[in-house]
């Protein structure tokens, strides 16, 4: 699927793509265009990487309240603290690395997982894709592990496709890389909190979202975790309406991130936040 020229031109024209492309677009617009955004756009992205942040989180498996991330700063306690501090720092990272996605994603990738290790992973694990015989810490994603000669293989194609650049719109990009991620688990740990910064990085640095205000982890989160596995599956299935079940899904995300950023908007307006 991505190892030919613009392999993800041909996932653009699956059936219901452009209604899930339209209706994103629809939703981001909506919240760009409000008059909170003109003047305190700083403060709604600031609160939109805090909140998906922790909707990655809770897809990891620590779920907290938006009110305790906000309050905690020391994050090194039990696991699920060490999740949630992980997806903070990754989430946050992601923004400074938009410049660097389109020459060279596998370090943007690298650097995403050293951030979120966090020096809780072996040195010589951190940053690189895994080597043969090394076990994966995933237990979000049950799908079975292709090996470290596949993945290798799979993310210089991946690579190559966001390099070289597509037709295709940038949704159905960001669906491939985030989907991608999740089946290779290319790393020893934090797989899923990656794939889901990347896919960020996708959305952000094409332009649709430039200044990062629609959480699509808020939607995969509100979604829940059973619905997230089960689009993965068409992912992972690879058929035509897998494919598109999956994007379809990753649209739906973007669009209640949005509408999260919306109500933030609101709030702000109000004086309530």
């Amino acid at each position: 699927m991505i190892t030919k020229p613009d392999a993800l031109a041909p996932l653009g024209a699956l059936p219901g793509v452009d209604d899930s492309v339209e209706a994103m677009r629809k939703a981001v617009d909506r919240v760009y265009g409000h008059r909170v955004m003109r003047r305190r756009s700083a403060e709604v992205t600031s609160e939109a990487v805090l909140r998906g942040a922790r909707a990655s989180a809770a897809l990891a498996g620590a779920d907290w309240a938006l009110e305790e991330v906000r309050r905690r700063t020391d994050f090194s306690g039990d696991p699920q603290a060490r999740t949630v501090g992980a997806a903070l720092r990754v989430t946050a990272e992601a923004g400074h690395l938009l410049s660097v996605w389109r020459q060279s994603p596998l370090r943007v990738l690298a650097r995403l997982h050293l951030v979120a290790a966090g020096g809780t992973d072996s040195e010589e694990t951190v940053g690189r894709p895994r080597l043969a015989g090394e076990a994966v810490d995933e237990p979000a994603v049950t799908a079975p592990l292709p090996d470290a000669e596949e993945v290798a293989a799979r993310l210089d194609g991946l690579a190559r496709v966001v390099v070289t650049g597509s037709s295709a719109p940038a949704l159905v990009t960001a669906a491939v890389v985030h989907g991608e991620l999740l089946a290779l688990r290319p790393f020893v740990s934090h797989n899923a909190l990656v794939a889901r910064a990347a896919e960020r990085v996708v959305l952000v640095g094409s332009g649709l979202d430039p200044k990062s205000i629609c959480p699509a982890e808020v939607g995969h989160a509100e979604a829940g975790p059973d619905a997230y596995r089960e689009a993965l599956d068409g992912y992972l299935a690879g058929t035509p309406a897998g494919m598109a079940a999956w994007i379809a899904h990753c649209g739906r995300a973007a669009e209640l991130g949005a509408r999260e950023s919306t109500a933030v908007c609101e709030a702000l307006q109000r004086g309530a936040a």
